[in-house]
This record gives C-alpha cells, structure tokens and sequence, in this order.
C-alpha cells in the first residue's frame, strides 16, 4: 500500500473512532476501494456532486458510515433513492449480518452498483433497478432508509407498501426538517430522532426515525 493509501487508512480510522465506531483494516480498506470507485466512475456516470476525495470522504462516506450504530435492530434495509450507494455500500461492509436492498431508478447508476458489489465481494447487497412505486416485495423490510432521496412526505407515501409490519423508516436529514414532519399524513410518526456531528465539519446532521400508527 502506498504512502498516501496508509494515511487516508489511518484519517478513516480515527475518524470512525471519534464516531464511537470500531473498524477493521480490512474494513477500511473496502470502503476507500468503494470510494475511488464511486469517484472514478462519476467522471462517465454522474454519480456525485462532490469530486474532491477529501470532501467524499468526510461527506459521503463518513456520513454513511455516523448511522451504522443507529440500524443495530433492523436486519433487513432498503436504500432508496441510493444514487451511487450511498449510504448503503458503506453501511453493508460494516454489518455483514444485515441484508441490505439498493434501489435506484437510474440504470447507469444501478450497473455501476452491480459492478462494485461484486469486485467488493458484498454477499449481503442485492441491487434493484426500479422506480421505488412499482417495486414489490413480499415479506416487506425492518428499515426503509433514505439519504437526500426526497421529502419525508413523499418518502413515506411511496414506499409504504414495503414497510414490513413492525417496520420503520429512517430518514437522514441535514437541519432538523420541521416543516417536513408537520406534512406528514395522519398514519406516520416520529418515534425518535437523533442528532450526528461529524468530525472537523460544522454542518448539522440528524436522523427521523418514523412509523405507523400502533
């Protein structure tokens, strides 16, 4: 490994660990795979806004990586919305033991999705190119998850019919979204939310937890 690879390794891991998050070097090492992928890839496929690494980095991938603690009693996640996997990819190499659902309606993004989850080796990732309204599943999911996917409204609205029945959803916010939550229909709540800061960046982050009217 070069010189500049064993540094980014080492700013990943102590970052993590201010999160209160422990990661393997084998761990770390996937994830800055994932992101020279995404980063290589977004010059063809318009993946990302953000093209400097030090900013995927801190933006995309430890901002993925904050939550990790906060799906510890979902075993089984959609990401929809999930553009270039985010925050899903990074999610799935830190929890093995959960089953994670990659949707997106952009099919270049899905096939570099595919790409990636298999030069990653992610048994646990299954990718989906659909639009979120027309895709079924059965048995539905424990945790519906959205990362600037779209208001919690809309996400709530169109993707209820994958809920599974004790299910929740997990929106990731910047600003704590009030107006958002007072659109919300009559059938949702908010059951929790929390509060993430990132290390060395000033931008709020929160997490809605919401579900179904007992």
């Amino acid at each position: 490994m070069d010189p500049t690879s064993t540094n980014q390794q080492n700013q990943l891991i102590e970052k993590c660990k201010a999160l209160g998050i422990a990661i393997t070097s084998e761990q770390s090492e996937r994830l800055l795979s994932y992101l020279a992928a995404l980063l290589k890839w977004n010059k063809a496929f318009n993946l990302t806004a953000i093209t400097n690494e030090q900013e995927a980095l801190d933006l995309h991938l430890l901002d993925s990586i904050s939550i990790s603690p906060f799906i510890e009693p979902f075993d089984s996640l959609i990401d929809v919305g999930t553009g270039g996997g985010l925050p899903g990819i990074p999610l799935a190499i830190l929890n093995p033991d959960k089953e994670f659902s990659l949707l997106d309606t952009n099919s270049k993004k899905t096939r570099f999705l595919k790409q990636t989850v298999y030069e990653l080796g992610l048994q646990n990732v299954q990718v989906i190119h659909s639009r979120v309204q027309d895709f079924e599943n059965n048995s539905g999911y424990a945790c519906i998850l959205s990362r600037a996917f779209a208001s919690i409204e809309d996400m709530v609205t169109w993707t209820s019919h994958l809920l599974a029945e004790d299910g929740q959803w997990l929106a990731m916010k910047g600003v704590y979204p009030v107006n958002e939550i007072a659109t919300l229909p009559d059938r949702v709540e908010v059951c929790r939310s929390e509060s993430i800061q990132l290390p060395s960046r000033s931008e709020e982050r929160h997490l809605i937890y919401l579900q179904k009217h007992k």
